[in-house]
């Protein structure tokens, strides 16, 4: 049977499917991809159907983007307490066991996240204009995040940290940054995630580097590396001792930015 490939999570649809039933893009527009390299992360259209599990996410608006899910019994999905907006009174909630609470609390990394579970309908947002970006995780994938971008993910999704060394007194004033990792272990899994502005993503191969303004990091393939690099004669004359540190990131593997870079305390 003749079948659509999504050319940004690569899936494949039925011919008739307007939109990817596993990221929603749409499958009939071509990427819009610049001279450098960077593609933008799809427009999701106003109410596009993602089919997860046996559950459906659906993409509400575009200003602020609401992801609605109808979870059916046995389906579950985490997420940031405070990015919820609404739910059906019989989906109960949990608390998720997290490891290393105090680190976390200390840089500035949400140490409380909740559980819903089906069935019944929930949704979530940010209370921020940007654009969401839906990233299938096949068996064996791993993703990782920078602090308070994740808006949900499917219970397939393992949830751990990372933390990247060297970015002291960039973002966390000396504690050093830290990422969140996803990664669906056995089963296909769906994470959810909210840039600021305009996501744009780039595909580095093997041994490939680029350097990024370290707000601007919105999530990266586990592969790709990162190491912090300062750069070169800005302490002195003009600018009068102020340095500027950027991070290289090294391939292979998906880097994804954000246009704007919101900071968040410690919540």
């Amino acid at each position: 049977m003749e079948r659509l490939r999504c050319d940004w999570c690569e899936s494949t649809n039925p011919t008739d499917a307007n939109s990817c039933r596993s990221c929603g893009a749409p499958l009939h527009d071509a990427a819009r991809v610049s001279d450098s390299g960077w593609r933008e992360a799809p427009r999701i259209r106003d109410m596009t159907e993602i089919q997860f599990g046996q559950s459906a996410l659906r993409v509400e608006g575009e200003i602020v983007p609401v992801a609605e899910i109808a979870l059916v019994a046995g389906d579950s999905v985490f997420f940031e307490h405070h990015v919820l907006l609404w739910k059906d009174d019989a989906v109960p909630l949990s608390i998720m066991a997290l490891q290393g609470g105090m680190k976390r609390a200390f840089a500035g990394m949400p140490f409380v996240i909740s559980v819903a579970h089906g069935p019944g309908r929930i949704a979530f947002s940010r209370d921020a204009t940007g654009e969401v970006v839906v990233l299938p995780l096949h068996p064996g994938m791993e993703v990782d995040a920078r602090e308070h971008a994740f808006l949900l993910a499917s219970h397939q999704v393992e949830y751990s940290f990372v933390r990247i060394q060297g970015l002291r007194n960039i973002l966390f004033g000396g504690q050093g940054m830290f990422l969140d990792r996803f990664m669906a272990p056995r089963e296909p899994g769906v994470l959810m995630l909210h840039g600021y502005g305009n996501v744009l993503e780039r595909r580095l191969g093997p041994g490939e580097s680029i350097l990024l303004e370290p707000g601007a990091l919105l999530y990266k393939d586990a592969a790709v590396t990162m190491n912090v690099e300062a750069v070169p004669g800005l302490a002195t004359g003009l600018f009068g001792g102020v340095g500027m540190n950027l991070v290289r990131m090294t391939g292979p593997g998906r880097v994804g930015i954000q246009s704007m870079y919101v900071h968040h305390e410690t919540e």
